[in-house]
């Protein structure tokens, strides 16, 4: 029963940022049915007691998960308050209690607002490097600079800040322009004592210090003549601050990740030489402790304060969290002499993880490390399952190891890889192999090096700064034969475009492989596994989706088994931020789309066609149409697009309204009027079947259009140019009517689109206008009946909602 109950506590807090019609009323619901029922069975016991106890266990699991959503809620309303909505300047009163972060174009710095109206609440502060501003951590400042509030882009498959700050507890980033250090004096005259007299408390001077010297041993790093400082630091404390950026790409090329983030093994590794080091002790000076107390009984309370000490060295991630947890679980069951099966301490860790901070449910991390360990128990349980050997030779133990070291790497990658997919829509194919290397040296050899020469440095520093030096030889020759191994395979990282029809095969069936023996016949996953081969990708509604792909404009569009693309967003520093890699391919993965048929560039300006340079050598495309010519894949053919164009894709027609053919010569001189201009009639559909998107089209184009097209018909009009005052003539709109108009349009973008006078010609004439910038992606989808529906994508999650 207990297994079921948490794992519908666990789902509850996953619905947070849903709106289900879960209230307070259904939870007590639930929970007065239970109580009918157990009455009940208590009167009646010879009533069929298996029925019953099904029905009191759904009750139970339903009551958990309503409970669970409800405080998920509940948590979300009060964080989702306390958010910075508006970019606007700002003076604040800040504490600075975190290790900064250093990266190469600005440093960050978390913040606690101490003059927020309703309570202090944290900030991520940028500060620019060539700046003279230098935050110290136990200190606090004035500072004036920029509300800069989080904001997404709200686009399918793409990362989510809004969602990471949310689940950081970060309220408003902020850009620093000055800053002045401030007295106690100070603080007492604003009233901020009571503030000030709970960080003088024991817990919280315990965490500065920690802070502190971990500031300490980045300097200390830093200084030394090592190769590899970044690495060895990143490996130790998780701050990646000095990490150089090829340590990172090859280990993310070959899918080392996630052991530059700190992970239970790392938290493990410390208690594990603490207590052996205690046990030395013991036997040293007292070993007649043994003989009253057992071995367990007296190392289980170091083992915990070591784990809980590591933890807050590496600031509290969530692996290290989940350790922490299990480990005092396990405790508390060692002392109390009670037995619980190793999957109920899991799971009753991961409650109690989402009890404590709910809104870990929203990391990545979370999911991808307790399904890493729920493989591990399974490994574990089979082990159990064969049969002992009293006498093993050597040769024969480490067989065995080695042979489970195998067996963990392919099942985890296996277990993870639909929420690789999920998360990060690619896999590194090569990971099982490169783990199978790296995790034993940097878990055997580095990991416990890097934390004895951490200590020696805080008693004997000269003979700390060797264990380093050593450590940086033993890093560069697992770096050299990681460095040949990626020059020999190349890039094993894969982008994997599967819909969630095929991703819910792939999940059952490896759910099935992993089931023991006897449950489910194996051979079943076969049968789950088929879609992935054969199943039509396409949809079978028409779709048409305006992207939110910041200042720019992309637009896809799917029928049947056709896709394309109408612009591809822009392109502004690749090494910063590509819309291509990071919004439109992981946005075509979700929709199970690897190549496309058509794309459409209505002009070559950057913010219609950059990101299709960065996509263009790993994205097939058949045809592509644009009004000036463009180098293109020899895969692809290039077309010119001019008036009379017309396109048929089973239903739906595509028509070039402009330009005409004889005004492509005038093109470089005139890019937005020149820009291709598409009419898309989708047939039987209603209310909306006919769309027109502009490109970045003016005045002049507009004319043109009324001219040649007197009776055009349109339901869905892309404003042309963004939305700008330059374009949407009142005239234009009035003739035209649509009963919808589209700006894209970045957030507090500095050209103002769509305009305030564009604004209010569609006001007038009472014609909806939605915009990208506070919608997100746009949807038009169709469905059975031939109804257009309209969705917009930040009405998905209550955190996106505008």
């Amino acid at each position: 029963m207990m297994y079921y109950v948490l794992i519908a506590w666990i789902l509850g807090i996953a619905g947070m940022g849903k709106v289900w019609a879960l209230t307070g009323q259904t939870c007590t619901l639930f929970a007065i049915a239970w109580l009918i029922v157990q009455s009940f069975l208590f009167k009646f016991p010879q009533f069929n007691r298996q029925l019953m106890r099904w029905i009191l266990l759904s009750l139970l699991c339903l009551f958990s998960f309503n409970l669970a959503y409800l405080y998920a809620d509940s948590e979300l309303t009060q964080r989702l308050s306390l958010r910075e909505l508006t970019a606007k300047p700002a003076e604040v009163i800040v504490h600075v209690k975190s290790l900064n972060q250093l990266q190469p174009n600005h440093i960050q710095q978390q913040i606690i607002v101490l003059n927020n109206p309703k309570q202090p609440v944290k900030w991520l502060a940028y500060i620019h490097p060539s700046s003279d501003i230098s935050l110290e951590l136990g200190q606090y400042y004035r500072l004036h600079g920029k509300v800069l509030p989080a904001h997404s882009y709200a686009i399918a498959g793409a990362f989510d800040q809004e969602k990471w700050f949310l689940q950081q507890n970060i309220m408003s980033a902020f850009q620093v322009q000055s800053a002045e250090k401030l007295t106690k004096q100070q603080l007492y005259a604003m009233g901020l004592m009571s503030y000030v007299r709970q960080q003088q408390r024991t817990v919280a001077k315990i965490l500065l210090a920690i802070e502190q010297q971990r500031l300490t041993l980045r300097n200390t790093l830093q200084k030394q003549s090592l190769h590899h400082s970044g690495l060895l630091l990143a490996l130790l404390t998780g701050d990646q601050s000095l990490l150089s950026p090829e340590v990172e790409d090859l280990f993310k090329g070959m899918g080392l990740s996630h052991l530059l983030a700190i992970s239970g093994p790392h938290v493990l590794i410390f208690a594990a030489l603490l207590c052996g080091g205690i046990h030395r002790l013991i036997i040293r000076f007292r070993p007649s402790w043994y003989l009253r107390y057992p071995k367990p009984y007296l190392l289980v309370i170091p083992f915990c304060m070591g784990v809980l000490l590591y933890s807050a060295f590496v600031g509290f991630e969530i692996p290290a969290l989940r350790t922490l947890l299990t480990s005092c679980i396990i405790a508390v069951l060692i002392l109390l002499r009670f037995k619980l099966q190793a999957l109920q301490v899991l799971l009753l860790s991961a409650a109690m993880l989402l009890f404590i901070d709910p809104f870990s449910i929203l990391s990545a991390a979370f999911w991808l490390s307790y399904c890493a360990c729920l493989v591990l128990l399974r490994i574990y349980q089979t082990l159990q399952q064969q049969p002992e050997q009293l006498t093993r030779t050597r040769y024969a133990q480490l067989k065995l190891y080695i042979g489970i070291l195998f067996e963990s790497q392919w099942k985890i990658f296996l277990a993870l890889l639909p929420l690789m997919l999920i998360f990060f829509q690619q896999v590194v194919w090569i990971a099982p192999f490169s783990n199978l290397l790296a995790l034993p040296w940097l878990s055997i050899l580095v990991v416990p090096l890097s934390i004895i020469a951490t200590l020696c440095l805080w008693v004997i520093p000269p003979l700390g700064i060797l264990l380093f030096k050593l450590n940086d030889l033993s890093v560069s020759f697992l770096l050299s034969i990681l460095n040949t191994g990626d020059q020999i395979f190349g890039s094993t990282v894969q982008n994997i475009a599967m819909n969630w029809t095929v991703m819910f095969g792939l999940i059952l069936g490896l759910t099935i492989l992993f089931l023991p023996r006897g449950v489910v016949p194996k051979s079943w996953s076969i049968v789950c596994f088929i879609p992935i081969f054969i199943l039509d990708e396409s949809q079978d509604a028409f779709e048409l989706q305006v992207l939110d792909v910041g200042q720019g404009q992309a637009v896809f569009l799917q029928n049947h088994d056709q896709q394309m693309m109408i612009d591809m967003g822009g392109h502004y520093d690749e090494q910063k931020f590509s819309v291509g890699q990071q919004l439109i391919r992981p946005f075509l993965n979700s929709k199970g789309i690897s190549d496309l048929d058509q794309l459409v560039l209505t002009h070559l300006d950057q913010d219609h066609s950059g990101a299709y340079f960065s996509l263009r050598s790993s994205l097939p495309i058949q045809t592509i149409y644009s009004n000036e010519p463009i180098q293109v894949m020899p895969e692809s053919q290039f077309h010119y697009c001019y008036s009379g164009q017309v396109w048929q894709l089973d239903g739906v027609k595509i028509q070039v309204l402009s330009p005409q053919q004889q005004q492509l010569t005038e093109v470089a001189n005139n890019q937005n009027e020149r820009s291709c201009v598409l009419y898309i009639q989708v047939q039987n559909a209603r209310p909306y079947a006919n769309f027109l998107l502009m490109g970045d089209a003016g005045w002049e184009a507009e004319y043109q259009l009324l001219k040649n097209y007197p009776d055009l018909k349109v339901d869905v009009l892309v404003l042309g140019h963004h939305g700008s005052k330059h374009s949407s003539a009142y005239d234009f709109l009035k003739q035209l009517k649509p009963k919808v108009a589209i700006a894209s349009a970045g957030f507090n973008n500095r050209y103002g689109h769509p305009s305030q006078l564009t604004q209010q010609r569609l006001k007038e004439l009472n014609i909806p206008l939605y915009s990208t910038a506070n919608k997100g992606s746009i949807q038009f989808i169709q469905t059975q009946d031939q109804t257009m529906q309209l969705h917009f994508y930040r009405d998905q999650q209550r955190w996106l909602s505008r």
